[in-house]
C-alpha cells in the first residue's frame, strides 16, 4: 500500500506499507481526497505543538467505503468523511458531551497516524455520511468544522462585529460561519491575496491590511467607535494573539483557535476593564460537522471556492516546500487518490 510519511521536519518519503486489517469496531476505507491543512504544513516545517516523526499526516478526508466490516447503515462504495478526534468517552469532558477536547484525545495524523495512504481502518463511530457530496466536499467538511465550532464557542449574535484575525483555510471558515450566524465580518491580515479572496470570494463587508493600515483606527470606525465583541485569533502567531487583546469590545469575548507553542500574556488592567471573556477553541464535534454538511447541501457555503491548489497523491511530496510559501497564493490544496 503507497503511503507518504514525514520521516523528520523537511523530510517526505513514499513507502510501501502493510495494508490495514480493521478491528471488530473499524471499517475499512480507500482515501479518494486528501486536503492539506496547517497542521500538516506546519509538521513539515517542524513547528506543529504535539508533534512526533515519524507520522503519516492528513485527517482533512473525503473517502468511500472500501468493506463495512459487518457495520450495519454502511455498505461499499458509500461517500464518507471521518472526525479525526478519538476520544476516550468517559473523561469529564466526554461525559459533558465536549468530546472534541478528551483529556486523552488522539488526533488521527497528529498523535497517531493518518490519511496519507491508500487505505485506512478507522472506527465505524467516526464516520460521517456523505450522500449527495463529492469527494472535495467531504475533505473539507473538517477544517471549515473547526471554524464552525469556534463561531459556536464564541456565541456569535446576528449584527455584531466579529474580526477574525487571519485569513489562512481556518480563518476563511471562521468567516463564512460567522456569516451564516448573521454576523458583521471584519477580515485582518497582512496578505493581499487573501484580503482580496475574503473580499470578492466570500463577500466580506470589511477587510483591513496590519501591515499597512492603522489597525486600531480603523476598527474604530467600522465599529462606530465600539470595537469588534468577537475577536477571533486564527493565525496562531504569538505576536498577533497578544495584539488582539486591544482589538476587543469592553464585555467582548476572546476565542483563540490559532495555536503556538509558547505562553500569552496580557495587561490584567486592560482586560480586567472590559471584563473581557478569554476562551479556546479546539477542533470540532458531530454537531459542528453536521452544521457544516448541512450549510453545503443548502448552498450557503461553496466548498469549492476554498480549492486553489491540486495535485496528484504521487507529486504530493513535493508540493510541501511550495506551498509553504505565501506568494504561491495557496488557499486549500487538494491532493487526490
Amino acid at each position: 500500500m503507497n503511503t507518504l510519511i514525514c520521516q523528520e521536519p523537511g523530510r517526505f518519503e513514499y513507502a510501501e506499507t502493510v495494508f490495514p486489517t480493521p478491528s471488530p469496531d473499524e471499517v475499512l476505507l480507500r482515501v479518494r481526497r486528501i486536503g492539506v491543512c496547517g497542521t500538516d504544513l506546519h509538521a513539515y516545517e517542524g513547528t506543529q505543538p504535539y508533534f512526533s516523526y515519524p507520522r503519516i499526516l492528513g485527517h482533512e478526508l473525503g473517502c468511500e467505503i472500501a468493506d463495512p466490516n459487518g457495520h450495519t447503515g454502511w455498505k461499499t462504495g458509500d461517500p464518507v468523511t471521518l472526525i479525526p478526534y478519538f476520544h476516550c468517552g468517559h473523561c469529564i469532558a466526554c461525559r459533558s458531551g465536549r468530546t472534541n477536547c478528551c483529556a486523552s484525545l488522539k488526533v488521527y495524523g497528529v498523535h497517531i497516524d493518518g490519511g496519507m495512504r491508500t487505505h485506512i481502518a478507522v472506527p465505524a463511530a467516526s464516520l460521517v455520511s456523505g450522500v449527495g457530496m463529492s469527494f472535495d466536499e467531504l475533505a473539507l467538511v473538517e477544517p471549515l468544522a473547526i471554524g464552525a465550532h469556534g463561531i459556536r464557542r464564541a456565541d456569535v449574535q446576528p449584527g455584531e462585529f466579529v474580526l477574525i484575525v487571519g485569513a489562512g483555510p481556518i480563518g476563511l471558515g471562521l468567516m463564512a460561519f460567522a456569516r451564516i450566524a448573521g454576523a458583521q465580518v471584519i477580515a485582518l491580515d497582512i496578505n493581499d491575496t487573501r484580503l482580496d479572496f475574503c473580499r470578492e470570494r466570500l463577500g466580506v463587508g470589511h477587510v483591513i491590511h496590519g501591515g499597512r493600515e492603522d489597525v486600531y483606527a480603523r476598527l474604530k470606525e467600522i465599529t462606530n467607535g465600539d470595537m469588534p465583541s468577537v475577536v477571533i485569533d486564527a493565525t496562531g502567531n504569538r505576536n498577533a494573539i497578544l495584539q488582539g487583546f486591544s482589538y476587543m469590545s469592553h464585555a467582548g469575548r476572546y476565542v483563540l483557535v490559532g495555536l503556538q507553542k509558547g505562553e500569552v500574556a496580557v495587561s490584567h488592567p486592560e482586560f480586567h476593564k472590559r471584563e473581557g471573556t478569554l476562551m479556546s477553541s479546539r477542533n470540532a464535534t458531530r454537531a459542528d460537522f453536521d452544521h457544516v454538511i448541512d450549510s453545503m447541501l443548502r448552498g450557503l457555503v461553496d466548498p469549492a471556492t476554498f480549492i486553489s491548489h491540486r495535485v496528484d497523491f504521487s507529486e504530493a511530496a513535493a508540493c510541501f516546500s511550495e506551498w509553504l510559501n505565501p506568494a504561491t497564493g495557496v488557499i486549500k490544496a487538494m491532493i487526490s487518490l
